[in-house]
């Protein structure tokens, strides 16, 4: 809150410390616990004292009643302090607080909500990483959601933000759209069959699976022309003429990423999703090799019996990982091992940090381990950013069998759903464009659902239960934030511009404030914890907090001008904080809805 937990915390570490002067020991500001009590009216902070009482010998009811006999002998105190049982709580000046909180709120700097706790640091964020076999997916949302807006709440905190992305665009996986589409094609374009063009790539994805079923089903009744190559070779001899650069190979290897990457392209812009830099794997494929001959003349890796290089993590608690085949041809970890040291060098980062999901802690605990192997300094600020499954009440997902939710339709289907909601309700007319409007609803209602959980955990994405007007959802911040700019709307300009603070102080004016002055602690937190959660509930809490206050307090027909004045600036306090917050998380704020 503003500095009035840091001001607190120093006031009693402090009087603690004349209170241990005998006993040659010293506390700290920041290592005096601080807890927020659980009855408003108990107080606004409350110390414990358990963790003093061997130290002094005294039980912890007497210490805090000490404490607050030295504190309230002091001048000009910020507050009240009192003693409850083991615990020394707080209560701030209500009329000053006020203050102090919407004064820092509406500095000019607009500094309010940006700790420096990352000021510079340069952060190099990894996500999305698709493969162009196939359209961005529900799982993918999850993934880009959460880069973005941990990339943003990075940058909140002082760091400068370097946002990249990997695209899979090479090996087996892609080689089978490639071949489904060679054989069964005919010269089909997304034009002309009016698809989407990473749509397009993608349902010849699943065409492979089907050339797949029809070509067992002739081996079962024996058809099969004996010594024909099934798809699956086909489609490595595929790969094989690609990594040779056979001119016809690239040349459709280049048509059909290209029309996946720029479908892609369009669905990053739908949903507010940007990078600073592609990779691209047909590029980075070979990086790692000479690293990892490196290492082993250092001997840092071994050459075994069959000529492959590995290494030994065992002192690490891992097993032994091979890092060159024994025809001296790398793998998946030697191009993760060349890719990171390349992108240090292109820019030299104190921290990478790669939002890949759960399935994978295992590959990036290896690849960490050999990077440090290697001697890289920057090693110890790699960070794997883990987050689990999303699926829908219907199941989970399967590419190949065709049955994954392609992240636009799902959009799309959202939308459709907001848009049949702002039509019942007749409110087309105060939304304005009821088809933007509906689009904004969508994401806001997806991203928020996507964010709401810890990213470590599996979620079961309800796409009805995402759009809900009330509870916590996204559709309900963002009509919070609607509800706010209409009344702003109606009131007086110049009444929104100037307020006595000092008038602010009943219950649930006061509850509204310390939220608003607990934003930056939130968004220091979620940078923390890499965590967009922190603040998806904060958003909540706010919301609730600012409903409670508009529902208890006139606002525009309060008892006095000077009051609903007051009023006024905090409803428009409440409002900057909601917008700045809602960026964070990657949703669209509407002024009517």
């Amino acid at each position: 809150m503003v500095d009035f937990r840091e001001y607190w915390q120093g006031k009693v570490a402090g009087a603690l410390n004349m209170m241990m002067k005998e006993t040659g020991q010293t506390v700290e500001a920041a290592q005096v616990v601080v807890e927020t009590p659980p009855k408003p009216e108990l107080g606004d902070l409350g110390f414990p004292m358990f963790g003093y009482a061997r130290l002094l010998r005294k039980a912890p009811a007497q210490i805090a009643q000490a404490l607050a006999e030295v504190l309230m002998k002091e001048r000009d105190l910020r507050g009240t302090v009192s003693a409850e049982g083991p615990y020394l709580n707080v209560k701030f000046d209500r009329k000053s607080a006020a203050g102090e909180i919407l004064a820092a709120l509406f500095d000019g700097e607009k500094s309010f909500g940006r700790p420096k706790t990352l000021a510079g640091s340069r952060i190099m964020v990894e996500f999305s990483s698709p493969n162009t076999n196939k359209p961005l997916h529900l799982g993918h949302l999850r993934n880009d959601v959460l880069g973005e807006s941990i990339s943003r709440i990075l940058a909140a905190c002082g760091a400068e933000v370097y946002k990249v992305c990997i695209i899979n665009n090479r090996g087996i996986h892609i080689c089978k759209s490639m071949l489904a589409y060679q054989e069964r094609g005919e010269g089909r374009t997304p034009q002309s069959e009016g698809i989407k063009s990473d749509r397009f790539v993608g349902d010849y994805y699943v065409e492979f699976s089907r050339i797949l079923a029809g070509e067992e089903a002739e081996k079962k009744a024996g058809t099969w022309p004996q010594g024909r190559a099934g798809a699956e070779e086909r489609a490595r001899e595929l790969l094989i003429k690609w990594e040779a650069g056979d001119p016809d190979t690239v040349a459709l290897w280049k048509l059909m990423n290209g029309w996946t990457f720029r479908g892609m392209q369009e669905t990053y812009k739908r949903t507010g999703i940007s990078f600073d830099r592609y990779y691209y794997e047909s590029d980075t494929y070979l990086l790692g090799k000479d690293e990892v001959l490196k290492g082993l003349e250092r001997g840092l890796f071994y050459r075994q019996e069959d000529g492959a290089v590995a290494v030994d993590l065992g002192d690490e608690g891992l097993d032994t990982k091979i890092l060159l085949r024994k025809d001296g041809t790398s793998i998946y970890i030697t191009q993760d091992i060349g890719l990171a040291i390349n992108r240090n060098r292109d820019w030299p980062f104190d921290r990478l940090v790669y939002v890949v999901g759960s399935e994978q802690q295992y590959h990036f605990k290896v690849l960490f381990s050999i990077l440090k192997k290697l001697g890289f300094e920057w090693t110890k600020n790699l960070y794997h950013l883990s987050y689990g499954m999303v699926n829908l009440p219907e199941g989970r997902m399967k590419s190949r069998e065709g049955t994954v939710v392609d992240a636009d339709d799902l959009i799309d289907s959202l939308k459709d759903m907001a848009l049949l909601e702002i039509r019942e309700k007749e409110r087309e007319e105060a939304v304005g464009e009821p088809a933007e409007v509906a689009e904004k609803i969508a994401m806001g209602a997806l991203h928020y659902f996507l964010l709401q959980v810890s990213p470590n955990r599996d979620m079961l994405f309800n796409p009805r239960e995402s759009l809900s007007f009330t509870g916590n959802t996204g559709p309900y911040l963002q009509y919070m934030g609607a509800r706010i700019s209409a009344l702003l709307r109606k009131a007086a300009s110049g009444d929104q511009d100037a307020g006595d603070s000092s008038l602010l102080t009943g219950d649930a004016e006061w509850e509204l404030l310390k939220v608003l002055a607990a934003y930056p602690e939130s968004v220091a937190a979620a940078a923390a914890g890499m965590d967009p959660s922190f603040l998806t509930a904060y958003l909540y809490d706010l919301s609730k907090s600012f409903s409670r206050f508009y529902h208890d307090c006139p606002i525009l027909n309060a008892e006095d001008r000077d009051l609903s004045r007051a009023r006024l600036v905090l409803s428009r306090a409440v409002l900057q904080v909601l917008q700045d917050a809602l960026r964070l998380v990657c949703i669209p704020f509407l002024e009517a809805m």
